[in-house]
């Protein structure tokens, strides 16, 4: 290849990179650097209805940057969707399921212009007020069901540069009730007679299991506690689980689908536990997966717990208990 040729494709390779000339490559190189960012006030995101979500929009670049102004959009949502096992009953509600929209606000922060080279920080305010009869309700992340809270900032640039987009999530609590939570403790007796959609019953190792959940009424910020007590066991025994339970309905007046997902497993006990002693029963609320109990009209978020007791013949044993889940 001739110098000559070695010149004019160096120089190409130049002006591809942005290096040289103007137009669209020398922009590009001018915003390739640029950051955008959100930065809430509340290290930990948490607000409540009515108060004022507040922060920065923050953009760093070593260049000065061109803009056709800055949008900033806060939207609340819920998403619902149907399990794979209801889509052939429900067609109807799948066509109509579009997200439910729960607060929605958008403000240009910034009007078109150029921002210098450096950082910039652009502040800004959004008021939590719904309107009519709508509800915030709290920020959950489930399978079937999904509330979410998002801020999204957009760097409008002209057509021939990309926008910059960034989004945030914040979250929301749920108002806390007034007064105290009436606890509402449960014993349970777990034997093959208790038992419930069992077979053969008779092919049952004999077995008893007693204890006591303090109560199903929880503060969410709080954990369920109690107490297990293996009496008596013939065959022995695995391992002892407690399982946490979401159990989620979506629909409308063409039916309701009610999927139970398990939200996390915890081990209490492992290998034979030794008989007459007694186990603790304590797990806490994992955070954005739980939420207070939820009742409307479209969808219905409730949880559960099993006690599950696994035995070395394979036998699954499973005690089932309703939970109502509060934020106090």
């Amino acid at each position: 290849m001739t110098p000559w040729l070695l010149g004019r494709r160096r120089e190409s390779k130049k002006r591809e990179a942005g290096a040289v000339g103007s137009g669209p490559a020398c922009f590009s190189r001018l915003t390739m650097g640029t950051v955008l960012d959100i930065k809430i006030k509340r290290a930990n995101k948490v607000y409540y209805a009515g108060e004022v979500l507040s922060g920065v929009v923050v953009i760093s670049s070593k260049d000065p940057v061109q803009h056709q102004g800055i949008l900033l959009t806060m939207e609340g949502l819920v998403n619902l969707q149907l399990s794979a096992k209801s889509v052939g009953m429900f067609e109807a509600f799948c066509n109509s399921v579009k997200p439910i929209q729960v607060i929605s606000s958008s403000i240009e922060i910034v009007k078109p212009g150029k921002f210098p080279s450096g950082k910039t920080e652009i502040p800004f305010e959004f008021p939590l007020h719904v309107k009519g009869n709508k509800v915030l309700y709290e920020t959950y992340h489930g399978v079937f069901v999904n509330i979410q809270y998002t801020l999204r900032c957009d760097l409008r640039r002209s057509l021939l540069a990309k926008d910059l987009t960034k989004i945030c999530e914040f979250i929301i609590h749920s108002t806390p009730q007034k007064g105290k939570s009436t606890p509402s403790p449960v014993d349970f007796t777990i034997t093959p007679e208790t038992l419930q959609n069992v077979k053969e019953r008779a092919s049952l190792p004999k077995f008893l299991i007693r204890g006591h959940l303090n109560s199903t009424n929880c503060v969410i910020t709080q954990p369920l506690t109690g107490e297990l007590v293996v009496e008596y066991s013939e065959a022995a025994i695995k391992n002892i689980e407690l399982q946490l339970v979401r159990v989620e309905t979506c629909g409308c007046a063409e039916g309701y689908a009610r999927d139970a997902t398990e939200i996390q497993n915890i081990q209490i006990a492992d290998g034979d536990v030794c008989r007459s002693l007694s186990v603790p029963i304590y797990m806490i609320f994992p955070r954005l997966f739980t939420c207070p109990t939820l009742e409307t009209t479209n969808f219905k978020v409730e949880f559960e717990v099993n006690i599950v007791v696994l035995l070395h013949d394979d036998h699954l044993i499973t005690e089932n208990f309703p939970l109502k889940l509060c934020r106090i």
